[in-house]
């Protein structure tokens, strides 16, 4: 993320919250639960940053962990849960991002396994570099399977935040070139606040009784 080590630590701190009480929202509803996941995990993403600060970057076990969550498993989980939370009507056209998803996901993490992954702090950002041959495939293949799979949704809460993260991946690559990853995450972990509400709008759906004039009906 952007300024500082405190920073990361306490918009993870609050992210996590937010995290944990959407996760608490969809407990009976368990395929969206690995979508009212995603902010506690962009929350946890940040305050692995935060050690990343502390360490003044470099290859330690913070910035491979931080690695590991951003590159192999963002392509996979959120395909994944946008998948299971998705209508029936709409899970055939999914199978797209997904594949991607696993496809990019196994490419990075094969190329985690055989570089090093280093960070460096540049002001007041961190920018991660693995040496990734064909990059303009692989981050096709991971917007593909990220954003991808939120715009295909059919769900107007998802397809809104597929909207604002595909926003913050604009602005994070003209503003941001080479700290890219790192402030597009963060971007995303704020972003990702607004899942709590698309949880608490799938709750009260669900609750509400069928009839003539509710939404189900």
């Amino acid at each position: 993320m952007c300024w500082s080590a405190t920073a990361d630590l306490v918009a993870g701190t609050v992210i996590c919250a937010v995290g944990a009480a959407s996760v608490a929202k969809a407990a009976r509803h368990p395929r969206d639960l690995p979508l009212a996941a995603l902010p506690l995990l962009l929350g946890a993403h940040q305050i692995i940053e935060s050690e990343v600060w502390r360490n003044n970057g470099g290859t330690g076990p913070a910035t491979v962990a931080w690695a590991v969550i951003a590159l192999p498993l963002f392509p996979l989980w959120v395909p994944a849960g946008v998948l299971c939370a998705a209508r029936p009507s709409a899970r055939r056209r999914l199978i797209i991002p997904l594949i991607a998803g696993i496809a990019t996901a196994a490419a990075l993490a094969y190329y985690l396994v055989t570089r090093t992954v280093a960070a460096d702090i540049h002001g007041h950002t961190v920018a991660y570099a693995l040496g990734l041959p064909q990059s303009e495939l692989i981050i096709s293949g991971y917007l593909l399977a990220t954003v991808g799979s939120l715009l295909l949704s059919g769900d107007r809460g998802l397809v809104l935040f597929g909207i604002l993260v595909a926003a913050g991946a604009a602005v994070c690559v003209v503003v941001w070139r080479r700290e890219y990853i790192s402030t597009w995450c963060a971007f995303a972990a704020v972003s990702s606040v607004f899942l709590y509400f698309w949880v608490r709008r799938r709750s009260r759906a669900v609750r509400a009784p069928s009839g003539p004039g509710s939404p189900g009906a």
